[in-house]
């Protein structure tokens, strides 16, 4: 096969390489603008795993490279003028230069034609010369840009600005983070050793300081000077230098494009590399990127029938993992835009939310890689929250006004849709009673509604009559004497969304067969097209309402709550006046967000008078409504504030189901970073909620300051006694279990330690 590769970076000589070593008769061309010496940027890093397929895939290319690394194991945080390490992270770097060497003079081994300091023609005379063409021409990539109807390329320009430095203080005992406060605002550096000599000193900032700080009128020379006295102190004397010849002034500096293409083939052109895709220089992944797709792409067109087939092979099998590398990577990216939020953290958690911020290095990852730094944080954040040392962050005691919570777990509100006119049935109390028991440190009901108009299906409970307060107060009874939990009722209205079916008879939001109520909103918007139109609520319905809110707090104190929430999130009726998608109103309730936020205020504060002062209360809101033009996250946070300042202790912090046109992006905790927002913005106590499941992640929501309580829906729908169990598996003893139940906690430790001591062996 006659092969070309435009672009001789890593991918196109890695990719060149790997065609050889299967099959030496190929003809190979390396086609490369720069000189063979050339070289943009300073050292890369390469991970354990990355060196596993490379090693397997040419052995003497990985030892030639494995013979210039400098390997390091901890990653230090200067923040705060205070230096925290750790230990296991196991990181080797080496040099671009060296590395594009290395790698040329193996493709010379193998016979493969380098020819540098020439300039392309286009892809697509190439492809007629040759039966296979690689654009493998780097993050600005020619050929991408020549088929990008085809190609059909996603190219998001981050905020940071960021320039590639070196340094001759080396830095040779661990990937070091430092973060610098000038008088217009912060700077951080991320440092690596690459040889003997040398660091990679990578200077970023956000727009703003960037400006303020004059470096888009500098020369590069003025540029290079000005990072070296930001971080001075840390250079011990040594300078900062820059390798980019062919840059002046400010194009230094950089933004980073995040690639992803939608097609990585066009007749016989592939992109590999940058040229496909990228991922953020701060998870130190864009290498190995290029290293797998030129190992797996080389493997597929010698093991697929046709060329065509191994194209569809490797577009479809490493797109996939691009993408999760790249969703670690926006994480990434998106904590460094927003490290400023973080910066007021005490430096433990602030480490430890730089070590997690992926979600690829999770709380029990960290343990594994360094047990005693971790056991030291998890016992500061004790001592911060006045728990004992020794336990896991997800164990420590909280406070809101008068009620403590022995942990950080809590049962979110789920609907059960057995309810009898509106009141609660011994299912409830079963179902209830049983989670109570389980170890969380509170639990929710599901959606209380003030009326009978106010409920979403006939199955829906309410208080707003007296035998619903007796039955919950059955409830409240019953768990205050058995058991330590404690018990929060969520109060709400359905509003547009109410008068629908029970979900298993008729279908999830469909309109009741028969016996449908009116149903009321801030703006006259059916939820789906079945479903009827509510009345915009007029100052009487607005009047009527609040007072029905009034009335279910009051039944909630009596029937003994230790804590209620008003539900103003999902599109019921209070949320229906904050979104702007549900409120079209030209009065003086709709508009402005403060206009919107008028009448759900008005609520909120009838409520705590109602309800007192001595007692917590919270507040759900959508912090996303998933929907241009709707609630998204920045205004959450202004929401938050002003329920805060209403009279709301927590913010319970959820998104979406605002409108089915809502366009969500699902995944693992999905919701934790609107939590994380308003937290670490506002500064206001935060629930959060969304695929959250098993204890690891609780931990590292917690210690990460990410939300103060954590809540698990559906975890405790399939086990009631999630956070006993979860207790047992972290070998977390002195957990109260209900007195009869000893037994079987037991022979649960002995059970786990039997599995401990298998693994040990």
């Amino acid at each position: 096969m006659k092969i070309l590769c435009m672009g001789g970076g890593p991918a196109g000589l890695y990719f060149a390489i790997s065609m050889k070593l299967r099959d030496p008769s190929h003809k190979i061309t390396v086609l490369e603008r720069n000189k063979a010496n050339d070289t943009f940027g300073w050292g890369v890093v390469l991970s354990d795993d990355a060196l596993g397929r490379m090693q397997q895939n040419d052995p003497v290319s990985t030892e030639a490279i494995r013979s210039h690394f400098a390997y390091w194991d901890d990653i230090a945080v200067i923040h705060d003028g205070e230096r925290t390490v750790s230990g296991g992270h196991g990181f080797a770097g080496i040099g671009r230069k060296q590395m594009l060497i290395l790698l040329q003079q193996r493709a010379r081994e193998l016979d493969i034609d380098l020819q540098f300091e020439t300039e392309f023609r286009t892809a697509e005379e190439y492809r007629r010369e040759y039966d296979l063409v690689v654009g493998s021409d780097g993050i600005n990539s020619l050929v991408r840009q020549e088929y990008a109807q085809v190609f059909k390329p996603d190219i998001d320009t981050r905020q940071c600005k960021f320039v590639w430095l070196g340094t001759d203080q080396k830095f040779d005992d661990a990937f070091t983070f430092i973060f610098e406060k000038t008088e217009h605002g912060w700077v951080w550096a991320h440092v690596y050793q690459f040889d003997d000599s040398t660091a990679t000193f990578i200077v970023e900032t956000l727009p703003e300081t960037w400006e303020k700080l004059g470096f888009p009128d500098m020369s590069k020379e003025e540029t290079v000077e000005t990072c070296r006295r930001i971080f001075a102190r840390h250079l011990d004397g040594h300078s900062l230098r820059s390798n980019a010849a062919h840059l002046r002034g400010s194009a230094v500096w950089m933004q980073f494009p995040r690639v992803i293409c939608e097609q990585w083939y066009h007749e016989n052109v592939v992109l590999m590399g940058d040229a496909a895709a990228t991922a953020h220089f701060s998870i130190g992944s864009g290498t190995r990127l290029a290293f797998d797709s030129a190992i797996a792409l080389a493997e597929y067109l010698h093991s697929e029938p046709t060329m065509e087939r191994a194209f569809e092979r490797y577009q479809e099998e490493r797109r996939l993992e691009v993408l999760r590398l790249q969703s670690a990577a926006r994480n990434s990216l998106e904590w460094f835009e927003q490290v400023e939020r973080y910066l007021d953290m005490d430096p433990v958690q602030f480490a430890y939310s730089l070590l997690t911020r992926s979600q690829r290095i999770s709380h029990e990852n960290l343990r594994l890689r360094d047990p005693e730094w971790l056991a030291s944080a998890e016992d500061w954040f004790q001592r911060k929250a006045g728990g004992a040392p020794g336990h896991r962050p997800m164990f420590a005691p909280f406070r809101l006004r008068n009620m403590a919570l022995k942990n950080r777990i809590v049962m979110s509100p789920m609907a059960q849709y057995k309810a009898v006119d509106g009141s609660p049935t011994d299912w409830h109390l079963i179902h209830y009673a049983e989670r109570a028991k389980g170890g969380a440190a509170m639990i929710y009901t599901e959606m209380t509604c003030v009326s009978a108009e106010g409920r979403i299906t006939p199955g829906c409970p309410g208080l707003y009559a007296a035998e619903h307060e007796t039955a919950w107060k059955r409830l409240a009874d019953f768990i205050h004497a058995e058991t330590s939990c404690k018990l929060c009722i969520q109060i709400g209205h359905s509003g547009r969304k109410g008068s629908t079916c029970v979900p298993w008879d008729g279908g999830m939001d469909a309109p009741l067969a028969s016996g449908n109520w009116q149903l009321m909103a801030a703006s006259p918007i059916a939820y789906k097209p079945a479903n009827a139109v509510p009345k915009e609520m007029d100052r009487a319905d607005m009047d009527m309402v609040r007072d029905q809110f009034v009335a279910s707090t009051e039944m909630a104190a009596r029937a003994g709550a230790d804590m209620i929430e008003m539900h103003a999130a999902h599109g019921y009726l209070l949320a229906t006046f904050i979104s702007p998608i549900t409120n079209k109103r030209t009065d003086d309730y709709g508009g402005s967000l403060e206009n919107r936020m008028r009448y759900p205020l008005e609520v909120l504060r009838a409520m705590r008078a109602a309800w007192g002062e001595e007692k917590p209360m919270s507040v759900r809101i959508s912090a996303n409504d998933w929907i241009d033009g709707g609630v998204d996250p920045e205004e959450a946070v202004e929401i938050a504030k002003m329920f805060a300042a209403a009279g709301a202790d927590i913010i319970d912090v959820s998104s979406g189901q605002t409108d089915p046109a809502e366009q969500p992006i699902y995944g693992r905790m999905f919701q934790t970073p609107f939590s994380d927002r308003i937290r670490n913005e506002a500064g206001l106590a935060t629930m959060t909620v969304g695929n959250i499941s098993d204890f690891d992640q609780v931990n590292g929501i917690l210690m990460a300051g990410r939300a103060d309580l954590v809540c698990l829906a559906r975890a405790h729908l399939a086990n009631p006694y999630w956070t006993l169990h979860a207790a047992v598996e972290q070998g977390e003893t002195g957990v109260e279990w209900p007195a009869p139940y000893k037994g079987g906690r037991d022979l649960l430790y002995r059970l786990h330690e039997r599995q401990q001591e298998a693994i040990r062996a």
